[in-house]
């Protein structure tokens, strides 16, 4: 089992990679275009409501419902009757997510009014920026198709996740990209609006990705013809599932969303700060947080469906300690680094210096709460793989309107730095109630041997974040490097900083051993 998990890991950790990679040349050619100027809060804030229902709808809470059930069919041995599920299940989802699209898509002005509050209440009084508004309106409408697209690409992607086909869907985001990057070279250097260019690059994107997957599916026996089924027990089960989990499983996405709706009335340029940071600190929640995420759940869904009580714990156990393992060392090499990595992707054409100091503050505040994020990918699995989705709502509540208040706190002090202040530490709080739940149920309690394990990354955690600092040049240094020099510099400073840590945990008794799943 721990040999097929960590397999299934480093697929889709390698395929993650390639996909965040692409990501992030996508955003080195979008900064370079546009920058951290009006155009570019726009274009993010019009990609980011899609994506946030995309997180909210398909990848967060439906396949939080839907895998488990999913699981609980194929344990059945019945294909007929799994394969009647997928087609009740897309049929149902096919028809709300279109109904949802099309009320996007006309609605548009009102979303971007009530997400965008700021720019809506310039355009209201005739103020210099009310040009954001309308133009955010309009991509919007671009962008909010995505939502169809990617609700089918989830869809697929849980199914095949639950045949142990992880490839696929880890390996489909780079479409998106590709796509992205595509209409950043081509489309939209010849528009007058280059968000807009940029939009359609975000359809086109979503279409590819849907595309995609049809055949693998094909393969498996699994293309059926949708139904609707709104009363089909297993859609039952599953919205039974997923109303709850909506907040559950999501509260972050919603918390970045509010800090869009806050960053609005801030200074032009908050947006596109916050959003280059949280583009950096989703390469290594993408890369391990997620990757571990999307191979524990089935895992864990069968041995609930098995009832074997001893192995789901120790599954839950080797998911905490990979997060710790690679996530610890994640967090404080971004926190020390902010500055030059934010230089070496970012820093040309529109983006200067002005805007890496800003960036990089934000970062260090996101970067913070990296290993929380990480740890609530692998502890809301704990519940949705047995059914339980009211417990993470109340957690979830409680994250959110914490998030709220410390928004609310720090902005008023720290501006748009307060705001990924607030979302790091509403982190910790939901991470922690996660784990005070399954403590408390006697479903999973972190083992002796995880806390010396723990104990032993700190030190070497340590080694490594004191070492970064002693190779570190002043920041004067950086700015007179050229990008190749900053490029060496950056690469020698992080590779010296891993072996390090890798070092320093065998000197302190690690052994690969440690990562197995007993049972």
């Amino acid at each position: 089992m721990s040999k097929r998990l960590l397999r299934s890991g480093m697929i889709v950790s390698f395929m993650t990679m390639v996909s965040r990679v692409m990501g992030l040349v996508r955003d080195v050619v979008i900064a370079n275009i546009m920058g951290a100027g009006a155009a570019a809060d726009v274009f993010f804030f019009a990609n980011k409501i899609p994506n946030f229902l995309r997180r909210l709808f398909a990848e967060g809470a439906f396949s939080q419902a839907f895998v488990p059930v999913l699981a609980e069919y194929q344990a059945s041995d019945d294909k007929n009757k799994t394969r009647e599920l997928i087609a009740y299940v897309s049929g149902t989802l096919g028809v709300l997510v279109t109904i949802v699209t099309v009320i996007g898509v006309i609605a548009s002005p009102v979303i971007t009014a009530l997400f965008g509050m700021g720019w809506f209440v310039d355009w209201w009084n005739d103020g210099p920026s009310a040009y954001k508004f309308e133009l955010a309106s309009l991509v919007l409408k671009i962008t909010f198709p995505y939502l169809w697209f990617i609700s089918f690409v989830a869809l697929a992607g849980s199914i095949l996740n639950t045949l142990g086909r992880f490839a696929v869907s880890s390996f489909t985001p780079v479409f998106l990209n590709i796509a992205m990057i595509s209409a950043a070279i081509w489309i939209a250097p010849s528009m007058d609006q280059p968000e807009v260019g940029l939009g359609i690059g975000v359809f086109l994107g979503g279409l590819i990705q849907f595309a995609f997957q049809i055949p693998f599916l094909y393969r498996e026996g699994m293309l059926v013809r949708p139904k609707w089924g709104w009363k089909h027990p297993g859609v039952v089960k599953i919205r039974t599932l997923m109303i709850p989990a909506l907040f559950g499983v999501s509260v972050s996405q919603i918390n970045l969303l509010l800090d869009t709706f806050i960053a609005s009335f801030l200074a032009t340029g908050s947006i596109s700060w916050l959003y280059y940071s949280d583009r950096l600190l989703e390469f290594p929640l993408g890369l391990f947080g997620i990757a571990i995420a999307t191979v524990i759940l089935p895992a864990l869904s069968k041995k609930h469906v098995e009832q074997t009580s001893g192995q789901f714990a120790s599954t839950m156990d080797w998911g905490i300690r990979m997060v710790l393992l690679l996530g610890a060392p994640a967090m404080i090499g971004m926190m020390i680094l902010a500055k030059p990595m934010l230089m070496v992707l970012f820093m040309r054409g529109e983006f200067g210096v002005d805007d890496v100091n800003a960036a990089s503050l934000s970062l260090v505040a996101y970067s913070s709460g990296l290993l929380n994020f990480m740890l609530i990918k692998v502890l809301a699995p704990g519940y949705y793989a047995r059914q339980d989705t009211k417990t993470p709502v109340r957690y979830g509540i409680i994250a959110m309107v914490s998030n709220m208040v410390f928004n609310l706190i720090f902005a008023y002090f720290y501006g748009y730095v307060g705001l990924a202040m607030a979302t790091a530490l509403s982190a910790l709080i939901n991470a922690g109630l996660l784990y005070r739940g399954l403590h408390k149920q006697g479903v999973y309690r972190i083992s002796k041997e995880t806390v010396i394990f723990t104990l032993r990354l700190m030190i070497a955690v340590v080694l490594m974040g004191g070492l970064i600092l002693g190779l570190m040049p002043e920041n004067d240094r950086w700015l007179a490097m050229d990008l190749w020099q900053r490029i060496y510099m950056l690469s020698g400073i992080i590779g010296a900083g891993a072996v390090t840590y890798l070092v320093s945990l065998l000197v302190l008794g690690l052994r690969p051993h440690q990562l197995r799943i007993e049972g």
